[in-house]
């Protein structure tokens, strides 16, 4: 048998990677409906915004811009501790934390960023968000953050990316990319194809096992 080779350090996309915030979404918007609708108008907003915007304030606006009023909002966020993991990701965590340094790269306040992560019993060795980083992803400053952070350089690391607005950031950095496309979204045009896209997370670590080879 060949030897594993996991990279240095593996970056987690958190709230759609490896949390169910969709559900969390759908649920405060009162409908899968609204709750994808309410998501797309926040998405725009978020990569439009240029500089940071406190994230809340972002999750309002894109409320009213669909016509929700501002009790999804305040549910949305009296439900962020009841975020549960996709299937698979604690166990890919504690397959990880023998091999590689693990950080968290999140579109969101330090504040809701900090309590999403801790949600996990893992070692996080870095956990960078929007609010700390100046911008949203995918600007390539967040991903370089967390490289810094853990001492790694971009081709020593793979990122697990929820959405494919991630590559525009992962291919600008150098970052090979595992895209969970949980809920079977179209590639963002323009956006470089991950090096692996799945519905799950079965196939992580058999990826990350052969990185290096």
């Amino acid at each position: 048998m060949m030897p594993a080779a996991y990279p240095k350090a593996v970056l987690f996309d958190l709230l759609t990677a490896l949390l169910d915030s969709w559900t969390s979404w759908n649920h405060a918007a009162g409908s899968e409906q609204a709750g994808r609708a309410w998501r797309a108008a926040y998405l725009r907003l978020t990569y439009g915004c240029g500089r940071y915007v406190a994230y809340e304030q972002l999750v309002r606006e894109a409320a009213a811009q669909v016509g929700l009023h501002d009790g999804a909002a305040h549910a949305l966020e009296a439900s962020w501790l009841n975020l549960t993991p996709w299937q698979g990701a604690l166990d890919a965590l504690r397959a990880l934390e023998p091999h590689c340094k693990l950080a968290v790269v999140t579109n969101c306040s330090t504040r809701l960023g900090t309590r999403a992560a801790n949600l996990f019993p893992s070692r996080w060795d870095a956990i960078v968000t929007a609010e700390e980083t100046g911008v949203y992803k995918p600007d390539p400053q967040p991903y370089r953050l967390a490289l810094a952070k853990l001492g790694v350089q971009a081709h020593e690391a793979a990122f697990v990316a929820g959405s494919s607005y991630d590559m525009f950031g992962t291919a600008a950095v150098g970052l090979r990319t595992y895209w969970h496309n949980h809920v079977g979204l179209p590639l963002v045009a323009g956006a470089q194809a991950p090096e692996i896209e799945a519905p799950t997370l079965d196939s992580l670590i058999p990826w990350l096992g052969r990185f290096g080879l």
